[in-house]
């Protein structure tokens, strides 16, 4: 009984520290938010309010709901979202998402979006269902122990009872410790408590590295990865574009042409579209932006001031039959061209660079066993030739459309390839879907990538994604050996103990003293170092030390 008592003790702690980490995220969320309505500063829970209202925040204190910053400037740590602690200045008009820490300047939010949906919530959402998703392994497991419980105390009556015709000298008391010995022998509580563990705790080191899985069964998954396809822009690109030229159309004046595109794009998320949109003073009247429509792949069509407005690639002008010089097709930076009631009214360029750890995440990979690299873009075939060669990624494809994309992924899979597909745009989602493991990138980016994708990884180093194949294969290592571990040990004691050669104390440990050694193995997950790849491998960024989403 003391042995039971002191394992259960263990286990209790053990569960408990691999829970401590999801219960830390639930912390994040704001309990009230000041909100001003009618002249006054009322104090209400968070769900109480609606978009449209404005959410006062003093210094200090945690930003309860996604909105637009309605101050001037403010600066906020983001740490709680993305783990790194360095603020982020904001300019009047900016998102602010909820978990931001308010630094300097008592600021005011327009509030965008209700509680349930700010990213916030979706995120910690993802993290309580991922307890609920079970790898192969666990599901095995659990049916194992259905059939298999029931067939040792089958054998167990069978082992006090059949020797009393077989054996002359037949005791009843002694047939019936072995079969004692022998059914808490079989116990599968190492097995049903440690796989389960082992489980959670590789989610739980996963978050503290910035990486959300949304079940188990993806730790499973990503280990079996041979081949990982990406986008580029905002993946392996800082996707912070610049402009870099205006070319306006003859008869055009560059004011009026950076009118008209800025005031549609400011209509689009895209970062190529936030570049054009940032290039524009800003002071003054806006545009009148009406009946915006966003063409995947393509662009955005909609009236400014009244005008009919197309701004995308030259794929946009092509569909609408528009005409446009042919040497704008010999340019190699990423363009932006525009047509204003159906004419061609000129282009500009943007340019963007690799992210710093982008050729170090693509060495990694290879480090972890990947065959197949691929980089897939929307952007110029010319463009992404010359990325990728940087990188050191000898497959690239560029001016492809999402459907293009898919297309590429199903070929692969048809070759029997496991494969992770990564992106960060709306326009990746339908092809993250496809993928064994879809991983968006960037927990701050696109809504419906991010729901569609399996991992979540919330900063924007692609060497995460190394860490988190780290983390799978270290977690399907750990789970086999305390199956291992359990089966070995119960083989020996049970035919020891249907022998009569093992007593009640070898069979508590063979129960509990193993379910112990398995715990304690499974626990290990969580101290674990996955920011530094095996030999040959270069270093992933450190992981975050705040107590947020990464704890």
């Amino acid at each position: 009984m003391l042995f039971y008592t002191v394992g259960e003790l263990f286990q209790d702690a053990a569960v408990n520290r691999a829970k401590r980490s999801i219960r830390a995220l639930l912390e994040i969320q704001a309990t009230e938010v000041a909100v001003l309505r009618g002249g006054q500063r009322l104090v209400l829970d968070p769900k109480e309010v609606v978009v449209g209202d404005v959410i006062e925040v003093r210094p200090g204190e945690k930003v309860a709901l996604d909105g637009t910053l309605q101050s001037e400037r403010g600066s906020f740590n983001t740490a709680a979202l993305t783990g790194e602690s360095v603020p982020q200045t904001k300019q009047k008009g900016e998102a602010v998402l909820a978990g931001m820490i308010n630094q300097d300047t008592l600021s005011q939010i327009t509030v965008t979006a209700a509680f349930k949906d700010t990213k916030l919530s979706k995120i910690l959402a993802m993290v309580q269902d991922a307890v609920g998703r079970k790898a192969k392994t666990q599901q095995f497991i659990t049916k194992f122990a259905k059939v298999y419980t029931p067939i040792v105390v089958v054998l167990a009556v069978g082992l006090t009872l059949v020797p009393y015709f077989v054996v002359q000298d037949y005791v009843f008391r002694d047939w019936l410790y072995r079969a004692l010995v022998f059914l808490v022998i079989s116990c599968p509580c190492a097995l049903v408590i440690s796989i389960p563990l082992g489980y959670f705790g590789g989610i739980g080191a996963a978050s503290r590295q910035g990486i959300l899985f949304k079940g188990s069964n993806f730790l499973d998954t990503i280990r079996e990865m041979d081949t990982v396809v990406m986008d580029k822009t905002g993946t392996l690109t800082k996707g912070v574009f610049a402009v870099q030229q205006v070319q306006p159309a003859a008869g055009l004046d560059a004011a009026g042409f950076l009118h008209l595109v800025a005031g549609l794009e400011s209509k689009s998320t895209h970062p190529i579209a936030k570049a054009v949109v940032a290039h524009v003073d800003a002071k003054g009247t806006g545009p009148a932006v009406g009946d915006v429509e966003e063409i995947a792949g393509h662009g955005l069509r909609g009236t400014v001031d009244g005008r009919q407005v197309l701004a995308g690639n030259t794929k946009l002008l092509q569909k609408f039959s528009i005409a446009y010089p042919p040497e704008i097709d010999r340019i190699d930076d990423s363009i932006v061209v525009a047509a204003v009631d159906g004419q061609y009214a000129g282009y500009l360029t943007v340019a963007d660079e690799e992210k710093e750890d982008a050729a170090q995440a693509v060495r990694e990979l290879k480090a972890q066993g990947i065959t197949k690299i691929v980089m897939l873009s929307g952007d110029k075939d010319s463009i992404v030739q010359r990325v990728a060669k940087t990188l050191g990624i000898t497959e690239a494809h560029g001016g492809l459309l999402p459907e293009d994309k898919a297309r590429y992924v199903e070929q692969y899979k048809a070759e029997g390839r496991k494969l992770a597909f990564v992106g960060d745009g709306v326009n990746d989602a339908p092809v993250v879907a496809l993928a064994d493991v879809g991983i968006a990138m960037g927990g701050l980016g696109s809504d419906a990538t991010i729901e569609t994708a399996d991992v979540v990884i919330q900063t924007d180093h692609p060497s995460k994604i190394a860490t988190a194949m780290r983390i799978g294969k270290a977690t399907h290592t750990v789970v086999w050996q305390n199956i291992w571990l359990a089966f070995a040990v119960k083989a020996v004691v049970l035919v020891l103990g249907a022998g009569g050669l093992a007593t009640m104390w070898e069979a508590v440990f063979a129960d509990v003293g193993v379910a112990l050694l398995a715990i304690l193995n499974a626990v290990r997950i969580q101290r674990m170092d996955f920011t530094t790849p095996p030999a040959g491998g270069a270093a992933s960024p450190p992981a975050a030390s705040a107590p947020s989403l990464n704890k």
